[in-house]
């Protein structure tokens, strides 16, 4: 007799189904990060003064914790944050709210929670919240119409709007790349595109014109037009491009660049780790680097594209639109082939959030992966 009841969720049956490639891939580009963010941070160690620890232990924390959490996340479930999806936005706005109004100012944004030491950015793990709330919306329907894409702009709308006044630009381009790639494979019309494209462009001319954005954020644009437009961006953007240059074929070697020891670069561990990477490892430990990098997209891309609905599908692009925008902006920043705002190199750059937001994604990533044969299962059944 055929059992016609529900079928129960087996996870032991789903870790047979684990994509192994994507947690190696993952935690090889972190362990090379745990390197960069140390070399970075150290500072020039004699017998006299040991190298500082405090940056390489923080961020081997955060890369443990990273681990917990991709596990959990593939643990629990997708399917969960499917349900959960309409919660988990509003506690985001909740929680950016919150931060505009106990939150701690960091170099003219108040984007942070601090506590105990540790700075908690929600804005970051927000990025999660808002994939998981357009895979959702967008994944529940075969095609974007206008009603459903109103909706789906309002979802990334109203977050960014509260970003907006942090403020943290670097941060709504990211948001802004993630609904991009999200609906563009979601199957919108095109005229609707082009509206939505035009609508894009009208609101960035009108935060520029606003004053919304501090004063270093727009020099640190204008920049990118005029390199002599401002003396302390135009500084940092020289000192990256000479730390690249510095490194050549095979780079100066590890703990011996000269602008990384002598502190030139601003914000090497965070921002402009890119630098790093490139004075010390070269172009070759550049192109491994980017190499793992490109691997683990590729990898996330596929499983997107093995998705057995929409929603797994949709989740893995908006997975991979944030990745791929990251690095880009990234590394396109610190070679002066992209404005310069502020954004990290996903896995690499030291700082919690970012790290634990990139390994919640992932193992949510990986939980489509080990659950795409269950929705096949069940409509069989």
């Amino acid at each position: 007799m055929v059992d016609l009841r529900k079928p129960r969720f087996d996870r032991p049956t789903v870790l047979r189904h684990i994509d192994l490639l994507l947690p190696v891939l993952a935690f090889a580009i972190a362990g090379i990060g745990v390197v960069m963010v140390y070399s970075a941070t150290r500072g020039p160690a004699t017998d006299m003064r040991p190298a500082d620890t405090v940056f390489l232990y923080r961020q081997m924390l955060f890369v443990c914790m990273g681990a917990a959490v991709m596990v959990l996340s593939a643990w629990i479930g997708h399917r969960w944050a499917q349900r959960l999806a309409l919660p988990i936005h509003l506690g985001l706005l909740v929680l950016l709210v919150g931060v505009l109004v106990v939150g701690v100012e960091v170099k003219g944004a108040r984007a942070w929670f601090q506590f105990a030491g540790y700075q908690f950015q929600p804005s970051e793990f927000g990025k999660v919240a808002v994939i998981v709330a357009l895979a959702a919306w967008m994944g529940a329907m075969r095609e974007v119409g206008a009603i459903r894409l109103a909706v789906a702009i309002l979802i990334v709308g109203a977050p960014v709007g509260l970003i907006l006044l942090q403020p943290d630009l670097g941060t709504i381009l990211v948001y802004g790349a993630i609904a991009a790639g999200m609906i563009l494979v979601a199957g919108t019309r095109g005229r609707h595109l082009l509206i939505l494209g035009l609508i894009l462009v009208t609101g960035m001319v009108m935060v520029f014109q606003s004053e919304l954005l501090a004063d270093y954020q727009v020099k640190r644009l204008l920049v990118f037009v005029d390199e002599e437009a401002n003396t302390a961006a135009s500084y940092n953007l020289e000192q990256a491009q000479v730390a690249i240059g510095n490194g050549g074929l095979s780079g100066t070697g590890l703990f011996e660049g000269t602008q990384n020891i002598s502190d030139l670069v601003p914000e090497q561990q965070t921002d402009f780790i890119f630098t790093v990477i490139a004075e010390e490892t070269g172009f070759v430990g550049s192109a491994v680097v980017l190499g793992l990098i490109g691997l683990l997209l590729a990898r996330v891309w596929r499983i997107g594209r093995m998705a057995d609905d929409r929603y797994g599908m949709l989740l893995a692009t908006g997975v991979f639109s944030m990745l791929l925008f990251q690095v880009f902006q990234s590394v396109g920043m610190s070679t002066g082939i992209m404005p310069i705002t502020g954004i990290p190199l996903p896995l690499v750059s030291y700082g919690g959030s970012s790290i634990l937001t990139t390994f919640i994604a992932l193992g949510l990533v990986e939980s489509v992966h080990m659950r795409r044969h269950h929705h096949k299962t069940r409509a069989a059944l």
